[in-house]
């Protein structure tokens, strides 16, 4: 089983590796577009337009591009350390082993496509939804070489990603997306809306507990019982498992 985690916007600064080398990366086959983009960040920071560009909010552009400017040379952390936020916070690495949860999690990225919990990178902001001037999108970027780099063995994928890292890469293999619902009795009638902040808590409390226990689902449906046998109420919905929430 392999669990595919989205980064977060909120990242720990407390770096206190060498500096970013990108040789020591999983997944050497991403190098050069790894490359490709750190560049076309390094253009668009030197732009009068880099915010609206990347996106950021006016209260965080200092800092995010003065993150982004000093990637080569910042202090680096590991990928288990850097994403911080409200799924990390449920996913509780400290409580899990280390080596396997290195070994069952893969965290997509704008800036690096993909890293495994040892990974040492440097804090930065590039969304996947950003599309840099001289590359284009870079879920389209990334699309091609993903799918040439990454090699995941036919193992099941639990996909926790959101939309745009979705787009990124397509497992080839059984692969089953986490989605998350509320459920309310509406006149005696029960509605399901989805969930958008709750879903970030839910999904890192599952990816938490399948790796406390040891599951190994190798399908869809083993997935659904390992799941439902940690507490949690699901569903199977073709591609999909339907985490549901109650009042």
């Amino acid at each position: 089983m392999h669990i595919l985690l989205p980064p977060s916007e909120k990242k720990a600064t407390d770096g206190d590796g060498p500096p970013l080398d990108l040789t020591s990366l999983s997944f050497p086959g991403l190098t050069p577009a790894r490359e490709r983009v750190l560049a076309a960040l390094a253009e668009v920071c030197r732009r009068e337009d880099a915010p609206e560009v990347l996106g950021l909010p006016p209260g965080q552009t200092e800092e995010a591009l003065a993150r982004n400017k000093a990637l080569h040379d910042a202090p680096t952390l590991p990928a288990a350390r850097l994403y911080t936020g409200v799924l990390y916070d449920n996913l509780d690495l400290a409580d899990l082993d280390a080596d396997a949860a290195a070994e069952q999690i893969i965290i997509f990225s704008g800036l690096w496509g993909a890293l495994r919990l040892t990974d040492h990178v440097p804090p930065y902001r590039l969304a996947m939804a950003v599309a840099l001037p001289s590359e284009g999108r870079l879920g389209a970027l990334w699309r091609p070489v993903m799918r040439e780099a990454l090699s995941l063995d036919g193992d099941l994928i639990v996909d926790m990603r959101s939309g745009p890292y979705a787009s990124a890469w397509k497992a080839p293999g059984p692969a089953v997306a986490v989605r998350v619902f509320r459920e309310r009795l509406t006149g005696g009638v029960p509605k399901r809306t989805v969930v958008s902040h709750m879903a970030k808590a839910t999904r890192g409390r599952i990816a938490h507990d399948l790796l406390k226990s040891g599951a190994s689902p190798r399908t869809p449906d083993e997935l659904l019982k390992a799941v439902a046998d940690l507490g949690h109420t699901a569903e199977l919905n073709g591609a999909n498992l339907d985490v549901v929430l109650h009042d």
